[in-house]
């Protein structure tokens, strides 16, 4: 009975992965691409409470171009910011092919990240190496699945997460509809636009409370813990809203 179960289980996958690669043939940019084999994750592995890409860039840095939830951007951020995690490990082009975590309480490679995505509500990780060559010759990055389950991600999740990538690198590198290179310029204009909205809201308190440039930030980074919000969230209502609001002192 339980050999029929697993036949079924089998052959359910079979089906999904060939549907997955029509799909991801008929994608007309990168970024399609991505979000396809996102939604296909959050299908076939059930325990995925959040997914997302990491991608490396040319000079060393990451970012994240596509994912199911904000929670797993602040996730991957806070391993570009701690430059550790299993989404960075995976990334590289010297790292493992898989960097798993049954249980983040009990991590001890991610000092700084693990109790921190512990504080997120994240108690188990899977990253998956992507192949090399996707979408551009120099391109590395990795697939990331997070669960609220200590011990939500195992074994079979993980083999069905290298497949996932798997045909996310084939796909990557076939797609040109979209560039990675137009995917950063994207990305850069998020960062040029926080920026300048994290300028506004700094110059704002500044102007207000007779304060330096890095103490006026040091008043957004506290506000957006407490808030639990992020940070270019709290500068844009502060920057669009000045005239109702003030951020709270300690």
């Amino acid at each position: 009975m339980t050999g029929a179960r697993d036949r079924q289980v089998d052959n359910s996958l079979a089906a999904q992965f060939a549907q997955l690669t029509a799909t991801l043939l008929a994608a007309p940019s990168v970024k399609d691409v991505l979000q396809r084999v996102l939604d296909a994750t959050t299908v076939m592995v059930p325990a995925a409470d959040v997914a997302s890409f990491t991608l490396l860039d040319p000079d060393g840095g990451f970012h994240t171009p596509a994912q199911t939830q904000d929670l797993a951007t602040d996730l991957d951020v806070l391993q570009y910011r701690f430059r550790e995690g299993p989404c960075v490990a995976a990334a590289v082009p010297d790292g493992p092919a898989v960097a798993i975590c049954p249980d983040l309480a009990h991590e001890p490679r991610w000092p700084r990240w693990a109790p921190a995505a512990i504080g997120l509500g994240i108690r188990s990780v899977i990253a998956t190496a992507l192949l090399p060559g996707a979408p551009s010759g120099s391109s590395v990055g990795a697939l990331n699945v997070f669960s609220k389950t200590a011990g939500g991600l195992g074994d079979a999740d993980r083999d069905v997460l290298l497949l996932l990538a798997t045909h996310a690198s084939l796909a990557l590198a076939t797609t040109d509809a979209v560039t990675r290179a137009e995917l950063q310029a994207a990305h850069l204009r998020r960062a040029i636009e926080s920026r300048d909205v994290i300028g506004q809201a700094k110059g704002i308190i500044m102007a207000r409370r007779g304060v330096s440039a890095e103490t006026a930030f040091d008043v957004l980074r506290r506000t957006s813990q407490d808030l639990n919000v992020k940070l270019a969230d709290v500068a844009s209502t502060l920057a669009t809203r000045h005239t109702e609001i003030d951020l709270p002192t300690r």
